[in-house]
């Protein structure tokens, strides 16, 4: 296929203020059936394809972003007269939350450094403690290793509201919105993450619940949105943790309907696990998307046809 002519592969790494004016001139000029028309309804759910997980200056670069979030493009264009929606969340944190070393300090008063991971016992060891919500901290250690199975990883400072990091990657939002044009359609966006008290991998609920906080449960509206569509497509960062979260939500809820989970499919070459010195996230996410492919999820490329 030939790309529209503002596309320029070369740029899909690069941070630049995105032309949505020729994105959107080129959509309308593609001709094509509006979304609302289509007999086959199709949804691409992207998962935080933001650039501090892409680029390379990125606060929590993943390892192989930018190519994946060029295969995803190209997809989108090869793809667009049959995608009718596309979602995408954003990452969206404030300064101080329970996963950022503000929130934290050790016996000699010092922030604990990223990747560190911080676990129950050590907490009510006084290895390390909270320095906001005490109660609530202590309890959540226990909740997320009980709940999640997890442990509290400190993350660097990453897509803080307002800073360049927190937004998408402008090739990836130049094609969203010639999709947009091209298929007489909104796309859907979804803030996530912003909830001090409680990590929020999956772009549908946090890791522990927040029953007060509007964002604090299970987005059940979207789910619902999303079990409508004909076929189910997820893409982008992180595959260990965003992106595997995700489909373990979508997974848990569909659980007693399996037709929904066969049309879900993964664009494996449209991911990358975080790189971590001790932890191998990558073959644990493997491990989880084989167990869910062994329950009717497909596993697709983005070389495939749409089907």
């Amino acid at each position: 296929m030939a790309y529209p002519e503002f596309y320029k592969p070369e740029n899909v790494g690069q941070i630049y203020v995105p032309d949505t004016a020729a994105a959107v001139l080129a959509g309308r000029a593609a001709n094509l059936n509006p979304a609302s028309k289509a007999q086959v309804k199709t949804i691409l759910v992207l998962v935080d394809v933001q650039v501090d997980f892409v680029h390379e200056t990125g606060a929590l670069v993943v390892p192989g972003a930018v190519e994946d979030t060029r295969r995803t493009i190209e997809w989108i264009f090869n793809n667009v007269n049959r995608i009718t929606t596309i979602a995408a969340s954003l990452d969206s944190h404030v300064p101080i939350q329970i996963f950022f070393p503000t929130w934290w300090a050790d016996e000699n008063n010092e922030h604990p450094a990223p990747y560190t991971v911080i676990r129950s016992e050590e907490v009510q060891a006084g290895k390390w403690r909270p320095l906001y919500d005490e109660d609530w901290s202590m309890e959540y250690v226990e909740l997320l290793e009980k709940g999640s199975r997890k442990e509290l990883m400190i993350w660097p400072y990453h897509c803080l509201e307002g800073t360049p990091g927190h937004s998408l990657m402008p090739a990836l939002y130049e094609a969203i919105a010639y999709h947009s044009a091209a298929r007489r359609t909104q796309p859907i966006f979804l803030s996530k993450g912003s909830i001090p008290q409680t990590e929020y991998y999956s772009m549908l609920e946090p890791e522990v619940k927040v029953p007060e906080h509007p964002l604090g449960t299970l987005n059940t509206d979207f789910l619902n949105t999303v079990a409508s569509y004909d076929k189910i497509y997820v893409a982008g960062q992180a595959k260990s943790h965003c992106v595997l979260e995700t489909v373990s939500s979508m997974m848990r809820y569909f659980d007693d309907q399996p037709k929904v989970i066969n049309k879900m499919r993964v664009l494996k070459d449209c991911m990358s696990s975080v790189r971590h010195p001790t932890i191998d996230f990558d073959t644990m996410a493997n491990k989880a998307l084989k167990a869910f492919e062994q329950r009717g999820l497909q596993i697709a490329d983005s070389s495939m046809p749409l089907r």
